[in-house]
């Protein structure tokens, strides 16, 4: 039942982002004079709707996101006469620039909010963590039922009872050399009797073995979708994380702000990485490993999330939900279309085209023809279609494990 709570939980999470994100975008737009025509918290049928000062604000069915109605966001959208005015297109472009960033800044602040929450309550994590196969908290080995969720057990576990160690780095299963969690957790499971750790502690090699207990884990056949229990090897332990530190709410401040820095830059590297990360991706749909950091939709976000809430683990919770704000806002800066970056793009192009043009006596030109730009808008929309369709695949018949 927990964990069914925190991936509703998180699923709401995700939601009030997005529709956390359109609301940037809707009180910029009005407090700059521009005509917004509707707010919708998530999609589908309406549930109902009010109308204030001109603009409809609504619930649909689908507590996904929402959507902000901006009256003439491009040239190409139809007006009526009472909004030529106040349409989006027509407006300085300091104002318009405000509008598309605003959704992105609102991303920034929940994540930073969330952050600033995390280091009064719970404590931040050191960005500096331990080596990838290094051993964390311990504890029995709970199989699976085919909801995902856990079987309670109780006792100590078959690391514990082999006298593994927080903080010991596992080298070898088996003699089998593992460098990712991913390579640990595959060699681990694939072991039917009793094996041996090769493993690193206190600057010295030692060999361990191990009598794992033979659990079931959930498996999703990635043809036809159909869920089925496979007994597998687990030892009852999950990856070593350093200890969180806790702030009282001045201290927090600057210690927020310090860790949103070394978030943000990590959420700009990964998402430099996410083309690599496609071969990875494939690999996992068609019957291989899940690495734990490819990227995960979010099925495979909100299941993380009843993993942590099972666990009490609610602090890891906070800061998973702080990082995907982070992404969402980083990758909305990107200037490609329909992005917010790409609509900042023309609106940026269109001011700089408009200053050469004044100083040779021209007019500023037309706005920017978006029919145009429709060739290069329909491939970001089909790669990226593409890419989400692929790692929710992932997420659904092969998603990532992150307790063993």
């Amino acid at each position: 039942m927990v964990f069914v709570v925190g991936v509703v939980i998180f699923a709401l999470g995700i939601a009030t982002s997005v529709a956390l994100h359109e609301c940037g975008h809707m009180w910029s737009a009005q407090a700059t004079g521009m005509k917004v025509r509707r707010y919708f918290v998530g999609f589908g049928p309406k549930v109902f709707s009010v109308h204030r000062n001109g603009t409809e604000y609504g619930l649909k069915a689908i507590p996904l996101g929402g959507f902000c109605d901006i009256a003439g966001m491009t040239a190409l959208d139809e007006v009526e006469p009472h909004e030529l005015e106040r349409a989006m297109y027509r407006q300085k472009t300091w104002k318009r620039l405000l509008v598309m960033f605003c959704g992105i800044a609102m991303n920034f602040l929940l994540g930073f909010l969330l952050i600033f929450l995390l280091a009064v309550t719970w404590g931040l994590p050191n960005i500096n963590q331990p080596p990838p196969t290094a051993l964390g908290k311990m504890e029995c080995a709970p199989s699976q039922k085919l909801d995902g969720s856990l079987i309670d057990c109780s006792g100590e576990g078959p690391a514990q009872k082999a006298g593994l160690l927080d903080g010991d780095v596992v080298t070898a299963v088996n003699g089998v050399k593992v460098d990712t969690w991913s390579d640990f957790t595959q060699e681990t499971q694939k072991q039917t009797g009793p094996f041996t750790y090769t493993i690193e502690r206190g600057g010295h090699e030692l060999t361990v073995p191990v009598q794992p207990d033979r659990v079931q884990r959930l498996v999703i056949d990635k043809n036809t979708g159909a869920k089925s229990l496979k007994t597998v090897s687990a030892i009852g332990a999950a990856k070593d994380y350093y200890e969180d530190v806790k702030y009282n709410p001045l201290a927090a401040i600057p210690a927020s702000v310090a860790f949103t820095g070394d978030l943000a830059g990590q959420t700009f590297h990964s998402l430099a990485q996410m083309p690599t990360k496609v071969v990875n991706l494939w690999h996992a749909v068609t019957g291989g490993q899940r690495d734990a950091d490819t990227p995960i939709s979010v099925v495979g976000a909100s299941k993380i999330g009843g993993d942590l809430a099972e666990r009490d683990l609610w602090g890891t919770f906070i800061l998973l939900l702080a990082s995907l704000n982070f992404f969402l806002g980083a990758f909305n800066l990107l200037p490609l279309l329909p992005l917010d970056g790409g609509h900042m793009a023309v609106t940026i192009y269109e001011k700089i085209r408009n200053m050469f043009r004044s100083r040779k006596g021209l007019p500023a030109g037309a706005p920017v023809d978006y029919l145009k730009l429709m060739p290069a808008t329909y491939v970001v929309i089909f790669i990226g279609g593409a890419y989400m369709l692929l790692t929710l695949t992932a997420d659904i018949i092969n998603p990532i494990q992150l307790f063993q």
